[in-house]
């Protein structure tokens, strides 16, 4: 028996195919796919592409397949989701959810426990022994994606027309941001935001750059960064209060490339969650979020896939 298990980010997706153990057996890389941002036959391409690579040198015909994907908790995103897997046609048992549920087993396996998941977006999502979920955040970047990249990105760029204007202080960011986007002037950024069109992604990218002004003393950094921080609590501290656990034992995971690349909000994070929960212990994760697809995957296979109620 093997399966698949597929995280779907908004900037790649990974697919891994693992044995009827967990244990994996070949692995493909493709761009983002999610709904909202590229778009169904986009996700339908991307989505294709990486299951015919994982499966190329392996002539087996996966039991299972678990997706994990951003917006799946809304009814009319996962039809649209199945819809696209059933034309790719690969008759198999289907688990469709969301990848915030995806990360959490990843880092905490099927125990409780709470992700945060900052990336160009951002969510925090939990689950309790009794098969209870909730979730905070995942709005998207006009609504909110507080803390996440996008979000502290577009904090920078505000930060550094401010000062521009004479409305905010002086800040390293604005030397740091302009650099990075090849432009001369804080004027120059109106035609390089909003002509060129520049990709979400590339405004998310702009949040090393708020790390290492950050670094170097800069107050104005600082204080995004601790504003991303508090956004990012508050939203586990959302999760942790609806689903009654914060008096218990559990581990919060955080995942997405944003703990990766800025790791002020690791331990800021970090403090704040010792105050809101105090017994629980946090985690960053240290292995792909597919590899908890992979484990769901197996789990659908077997027919013991179990996956939380939203209180």
């Amino acid at each position: 028996m093997h399966v698949l298990g597929i995280d779907a980010g908004g900037t790649k997706t990974v697919c891994l195919l693992a044995d009827r153990h967990g244990t994996i057996v070949a692995e493909a890389r493709g761009g983002g796919a999610n709904l909202q941002a590229a778009g169904e036959l986009e996700v339908e391409k991307v989505l294709h592409g990486v299951m015919q690579e994982a499966l190329a040198t392996h002539r087996v015909r996966p039991a299972a397949i678990c997706l994990g994907i951003a917006g799946v908790d809304r009814p009319s995103d996962s039809e649209t989701v199945r819809a696209i897997m059933r034309r790719i046609g690969l008759e198999s048992t289907v688990l469709v959810v969301n990848d915030a549920l995806v990360a959490l087993e990843a880092g905490a396996g099927s125990a409780p426990g709470v992700v945060i998941v900052a990336g160009t977006g951002s969510i925090a999502y939990g689950r309790t022994a009794d098969g209870r979920a909730a979730r905070a955040g995942g709005w998207g970047y006009l609504l909110g994606d507080e803390g996440g990249g996008f979000w502290i990105g577009r904090s920078a760029l505000a930060a550094v027309v401010r000062q521009s204007d004479g409305r905010g202080p002086e800040t390293e960011l604005t030397e740091l941001v302009l650099r990075r986007l090849n432009v001369a002037t804080p004027m120059e950024l109106i035609q390089e935001i909003y002509y060129r069109d520049v990709h979400r992604h590339a405004i998310a990218s702009l949040a090393a750059l708020v790390q290492t002004a950050a670094d170097a003393g800069d107050a104005v950094a600082g204080q995004i960064l601790a504003r991303a921080g508090t956004e990012l609590a508050s939203a586990a501290a959302s999760v942790i209060a609806r689903l009654e656990m914060r008096g218990d034992t559990f581990p919060t995971v955080l995942a997405g490339g944003i703990f990766r690349g800025v790791p002020f909000l690791v331990r800021d994070v970090s403090t704040r969650l010792s105050e809101i929960a105090p017994r629980s212990t946090v985690e960053p994760l240290q292995v792909e979020p597919a590899v908890g697809a992979v484990r769901l995957a197996v789990a659908a296979a077997r027919g013991t896939a179990r996956v939380p109620t939203y209180v």
